[in-house]
Formats: C-alpha cells, structure tokens, sequence
C-alpha cells in the first residue's frame, strides 16, 4: 500500500495504539487486556462479571490478598483520557469490583482501595480499574505503589 491509503491505515494505527479507542471495533491485537478481553489468553482466567462491556481477573502482581482488574472489553486509553461522559463506565467499574470481592467472600467494603495508575506508571495502556482488598493489609511496598491519590496512583 502507497500513498495516501498507507497514510490513513498508518494514522489509524497510531490511534488505536496510544490509547484512544482501539481499532474500528474498539480492539487493538497488541494490546495483551484486548486479547484477554476476547479469550485469546488462556493462561488468564476471566472471573464472573455482570457486566457484557466489562471483565475481570486477577492481576499477575497481587497488592494484596483479593487483586482484580476490572477492564473495559474495548479497548479505551488510560485513565488520562477519561472524559466526564465515562463517569458512567467508571462507576460501572467498581461496581463489578465490589461485586467480584463478594462473590469471593470479601464483604468489608470499607476495606478496599480502587484506583488507576497515573501515566507514565501504568505498564498497560488499556483502562484498567485495580481492586485490592483488604487495603489494610497491603504490604509495604504496595502501600506506596498504590498509595491513596499520589502522583501515581488515583483513586
């Protein structure tokens, strides 16, 4: 492809890869939560969710006891390009967070921090809600990592 097509299709790609909206149907290949978004990883095991826009599962790195990622099945930027129409989506989040601790008998939910990595210190440029529980029992270095309202983390 020459010319002005390859411009467009390069564009395009640029866009779905820095965090806007994905690809034309809201998913980015590269993108590893897009993939587990739409069942290409099997090594990541989605958690019941109420919520056909939404997934959940454990991250990698567990903060704490109970550490779930709630994330949107299309592929949208970081918490950066959250505008006040996904007051919503956001809600819609941790909503299926707290439902997520309960269906895994965690029901202090005066116990839980939720937040967004701030950019540059999200190592997933796809939205992603973290869920940890209980937040007092957070080790030392997760207590900073995702230390209430910080210059990395918000919540």
């Amino acid at each position: 492809m020459a010319g002005p097509e390859a411009a467009g299709a390069a564009a395009a790609a640029a866009e779905g890869s820095e965090g806007g909206n994905g690809g034309r149907d809201g998913y980015d290949g590269k993108c590893v939560f897009c993939r587990i978004a739409r069942r290409e990883e099997p090594g990541t095991a989605l958690l019941p969710c109420e919520d056909e826009d939404l997934v959940c599962f454990r991250d990698i790195k567990p903060g704490a006891p109970h550490h779930y990622l709630v994330v949107p099945v299309k592929h949208m930027g970081n918490c950066k390009t959250l505008k006040t129409e996904h007051i919503p989506l956001v809600k819609r989040m941790m909503e299926v967070g707290k439902a997520v601790l309960q269906k895994n008998n965690f029901n202090d939910l005066n116990d839980v921090r939720m937040g967004f990595h701030w950019p540059p210190f999200c190592s997933i440029a796809h939205l992603h809600l973290h869920v940890l529980a209980p937040a007092s029992q957070l080790g030392f270095f997760s207590r900073l990592y995702y230390r209430i309202n910080s210059y990395w983390f918000i919540t």
